[in-house]
């Protein structure tokens, strides 16, 4: 519930904003529009990390099922928006951003709960149905926000209200703390307060980059992004300058020196910037250009979008268990790096597709995706656990997702940024030429032209007609029935963005690849199979130190995962 609540927005949005009465394409609401979409998932990656520490402080249960509550009460909270226009806005992103932080007490414990409850050669399968349960959730948002928001916009958060009662008390009655798992220690402030200022400012910086600034078509030149940039970048570093000097540090830098854990973490950061942003250009490439131009309405087209995503989330379903399974038993390191690299290949020949595809096509590229991305994602995860110390599983954990999550914000940047940059060459001249053709006055048609072109994209992301949207009133009630037809008419705007958009779309594709080409080599260098074992710790004269820790290295120079034999260090060598 808490990841489908990440997407549920998305598709949402147009019904949300028309049931508050604010049109988000004005400059002064763009706000609101980002900040719906990017509220929780930015509030979930800065405080997944510190909520994670929590749970390794005073228990990780415990911080799961206050974040069931929590989420569960704004959850409902978001239902009650009584006001209109802006102030009904940001009521909306105040309670998503509360909303987030009951699903990062979720997404920071969930993963350390089952790293404890199972043992080590199950880990694999407890961890790829979790993962696939929240990937899975992201995709199965973009149908249900399109089917409930249509009905009522208060359904998208209503629906979460029972589950998450009945989870909060399900959590309350059946989970269990695990002994040993908890160790008390100070809250590390200044780490928190540092990290926290400085991802928020990054993740800023990043939204508004892609909006437009003065003469330009996005805002990398503002002087207010590159200052957001600059002290973000600041306080991170001082937080790491903070963390090598704390007592008890909310980030635990020693992790970092199990080789199995960092290159685990790094590809997971790899695979997000990859695969984050693709979705929306998926999404706008099937509402802005192929559903019109296959007899769907502009406002159909939100639902149908999701709809035909779905061979995504089937190939999602169907690795993840079964990649986690053969990881219990193989190791992570051959299906995660096999993994990107098919994910690679997806999308080198996505590039292929014409823009007018023949479904069946685009669907078969969707499913191999889904595919790679849970052969990658399951084994990842448990690598990833296996290799941490249990008193650091849940600031481990936390670290994981709060690389992913920020990654995901970046990749948005980045692909909205590329697909920009490919329609800023050609689209002004397509429309202001189009448009003059069809009746539109000059000087009107150059206003609409040199619209920023994520003005253009917006709306077709929104499910609006963009043309009917953008050109002023007085220029739509001038024009004959048979031109207004054509302009507002489902096939001219997907004609005149086409090829635009596909030249910055190959654009976008080639960086996916690369991405996941570096994801697979990140992924390969975290060694062979290694499980960090509770024997070997009790053992060690440095328990609590991950850096000491021995570990032992399943499948290496014949040592079984709960053998005896040869001890690795952290690096994964004898």
């Amino acid at each position: 519930m808490a990841t489908i609540d990440s997407s549920i927005m998305l598709i949402a949005l147009p019904d949300v904003f028309k049931g508050i009465h604010l049109d988000p394409l004005l400059p002064g609401n763009s706000f609101y529009l980002l900040w719906m979409i990017l509220s929780f998932m930015v509030v979930s990656s800065v405080l997944v990390v510190s909520l994670g520490r929590l749970g390794d402080m005073f228990g990780r249960v415990k911080m799961y099922n206050l974040g069931f509550a929590i989420y569960t009460l704004f959850s409902l909270v978001l239902t009650v928006d009584w006001m209109g226009g802006q102030a009904g806005a940001m009521y909306l992103v105040i309670g998503r951003i509360f909303q987030g932080v009951g699903a990062a007490f979720l997404m920071a414990n969930s993963a350390a709960i089952l790293t404890d409850a199972f043992p080590e050669n199950q880990r694999g399968l407890a961890l790829g149905i979790n993962n696939v349960a929240g990937i899975s959730g992201s995709f199965i948002g973009l149908v249900l926000g399109g089917i409930l928001g249509p009905i009522d916009w208060r359904l998208i958060f209503l629906v979460s209200v029972p589950f998450g009662l009945a989870g909060t008390l399900w959590a309350y009655f059946k989970l269990e703390e695990v002994p040993g798992s908890r160790r008390a220690s100070p809250v590390d402030w200044p780490g928190n307060l540092a990290f926290a200022l400085g991802l928020v400012l990054v993740m800023v910086g990043i939204t508004y980059g892609i909006q437009p600034y003065g003469g330009h078509s996005m805002g990398w030149t503002s002087p207010k992004v590159l200052a957001e940039l600059a002290i973000g970048i600041g306080f991170l570093g001082a937080f790491g300058f903070i963390e090598r000097r704390s007592a008890a540090p909310m980030f635990r830098l020693p992790l970092f020196r199990i080789r199995a854990f960092t290159f685990g973490v790094l590809s997971s950061f790899l695979a997000a910037v990859a695969r984050g942003g693709l979705m929306f250009m998926m999404i706008i490439w099937l509402q802005g250009i192929w559903l019109p131009d296959h007899g769907y309405s502009f406002g159909n087209t939100p639902l149908w979008a999701g709809i035909y995503m779905l061979p995504l989330t089937g190939g999602f379903l169907l690795a993840g268990p079964i990649s986690g399974i053969l990881s219990d038993r193989f190791g992570s390191r051959p299906f995660a790096t096999g993994g990107m690299l098919l994910a690679a290949g997806t999308f080198i020949v996505f590039e292929f597709l014409p823009i007018n595809f023949s479904y069946w096509q685009f669907a078969l590229l969707l499913l191999a995706n889904g595919l790679a991305m849970g052969a990658f994602a399951s084994p990842n995860r448990a690598g990833v656990m296996n290799s941490l110390p249990r008193e650091h599983r849940g600031a481990g954990a936390g670290m994981n997702v709060t690389f992913q999550n920020s990654a995901q914000v970046l990749s948005i940047g980045i692909f909205f940024t590329l697909v920009i940059i490919g329609l800023s060459g050609s689209l002004p001249t397509s429309l202001y030429h189009g448009l003059a053709a069809h009746g539109v006055p000059r000087p009107e048609a150059a206003q609409v032209a040199h619209l920023p072109p994520v003005s253009t994209l917006f709306a077709a992301f929104l499910g609006y007609s963009p043309l009917a949207h953008l050109l002023p009133a007085s220029v739509l009630h001038h024009m004959t029935h048979a031109q207004l037809s054509q302009v507002t008419g489902r096939r001219f705007f997907p004609s005149l963005i086409a090829s635009p958009f596909g030249s910055g779309l190959h654009t976008a594709f080639d960086f996916a690849a690369a991405g996941c080409l570096v994801a697979a080599l990140a992924s390969w260098a975290r060694g062979k199979r290694y499980v960090f074992t509770e024997m070997e710790a009790a053992r060690a004269p440095s328990a609590r130190s991950p850096a000491k820790v021995p570990a032992r290295a399943a499948g290496e120079v014949g040592v079984p995962a709960s053998g005896g034999g040869a001890e690795p260090g952290p690096s994964g060598r004898p």
